[in-house]
């Protein structure tokens, strides 16, 4: 009499579990592989260099910098524009040597361009550190760092420095999903990712 019963369980429980889905339990691989393959966490970094005048805020910005250090550009005082401020202006150029690094990753098309737009990194998930959930949305914490691509990404992103950003979930009746719009209070993937904080 109790074997029947056992068995009857044992079948109900199994029709359960195979109406679940493995995406129906937020876990911390679920997010991770949510995050690591979403168009925004895996959207290329650009970095758009412009040459001719620049204002010197442009020109002291910390990129400019990176490429002024590592000889790849050169300037010569100038004078401003009526649109371009602050005064002084600068009037870059790229060095022999930054002309044989950005050549090859300018579009084509845009070799002649002042203003051009390279790809240079990509972000890498290293680690899911926390899940909290209410009913069907939840906050997914977690560190990311950039990954460049190039020399150029490599000089103006360091790949040491982590980054931690709290995404926005939501179950749905397929299951759980990033929060891509402006659905609820906390923060959407791609606006997580601009608020980043380095980690100490």
């Amino acid at each position: 009499m109790r074997k029947p019963y056992i068995f009857a369980l044992l079948i109900a429980a199994l029709l359960m579990l195979s109406s679940c889905s493995p995406r129906d339990f937020l876990t911390r691989r679920l997010a991770a592989d949510l995050i690591a393959t979403s168009n925004t966490f895996r959207a290329t970094q650009s970095f758009l260099m412009t040459t001719g005048i620049v204002s010197n805020a442009d020109y002291l910005s910390t990129e400019y910098l990176v490429l002024q250090h590592h000889g790849w550009i050169s300037a010569t005082q100038a004078r401003c524009p009526p649109d371009v401020t602050p005064p002084p202006c600068w009037d870059v150029a790229l060095s022999p040597a930054g002309v044989d690094t950005f050549r090859p990753l300018i579009p084509p098309g845009d070799s002649d361009k002042q203003v051009f737009r390279i790809p240079v990194a990509r972000r890498e998930l290293v680690a899911v550190t926390g899940i909290s959930k209410l009913g069907r949305v939840a906050d997914v914490e977690f560190t990311w760092r950039w990954a460049p691509v190039n020399e150029v990404g490599a000089a103006i992103y360091s790949s040491d420095v982590r980054y931690r950003s709290t995404a926005a979930f939501h179950a749905y009746d397929d299951g759980w999903r990033i929060v891509q719009g402006t659905a609820r209070p906390s923060q959407p993937l791609d606006q997580a990712l601009k608020d980043a904080d380095p980690v100490q």
